[in-house]
């Protein structure tokens, strides 16, 4: 069955190219990144996992921990490591798990009709409750956005604190929109310097805390 927004993260035993872990284990109070590749010394991937070390500092900002996963063996990430740091400027700074295919299976990354042994590009978002938050599949042919699972993020984490929900292309410290549940009523002791209504469903106000 596919894992779905909402449902709790499968939880696994892997090793790593910074140990072994239990996945619950290691992200235990933090929210997490998890994203696939179809096997190591792939040339986007290349790309992605160069980028996402450079990304560290933002995601460790937000309190967030980032594993990437490969369907291949411990020993050959190793060398794979060495061609990121070099062809990206940037060195493996977070876990690579080395999968025999089990945890791939686990989280239905494997997609028969696109390719029935390479794992397509799947990015799993998970919440400090172990519940998944977001759900991206990329082909194999196009590199992921990280920007956009950073700007997510901070959709995430603002939403689940406050009642409200991000517009169209929202960023950190934009105007947000009150979600239908909060009364009018509500809203004056939520939101106290009050709110811009384009219809009564539709009430702009400041970001929280920006």
């Amino acid at each position: 069955m596919p894992i779905l927004i909402g449902d709790t993260a499968p939880d696994f035993e892997a090793q790593t190219t910074e140990g072994p872990i239990r996945f619950h284990d290691y992200i235990d109070g933090h929210w997490a990144v998890l994203f696939s590749h179809p096997k190591n010394y792939t040339p986007v991937c290349t790309t992605e996992l160069g980028y996402t070390a450079k990304l560290k500092p933002e995601f460790e900002k937000r309190g967030v921990k980032v594993l990437g996963l490969s369907v291949d063996k411990l020993e050959d990430h190793e060398g794979w490591a060495r061609d990121i740091e070099e062809t990206q400027g940037a060195a493996l700074n977070f876990p690579l798990i080395a999968d025999d295919g089990s945890i791939a299976k686990l989280y239905d990354m494997i997609h028969p009709n696109a390719n029935d042994t390479l794992t397509v590009r799947s990015v799993f978002v998970v919440g400090p409750d172990k519940k998944v938050k977001l759900k991206i599949e990329y082909p194999a042919s196009t590199g992921r956005n990280f920007d956009e699972v950073l700007r997510v993020i901070d959709s995430l984490q603002l939403t689940a604190n406050h009642q409200v929900a991000t517009p169209v292309n929202w960023k950190h410290g934009e105007d947000v929109i009150i979600v239908p549940a909060v009364s009018d009523e509500q809203a004056k002791e939520k939101f106290p310097e009050g709110w811009t209504a384009l219809r009564p469903y539709l009430r702009i106000v400041k970001q929280p805390g920006a």
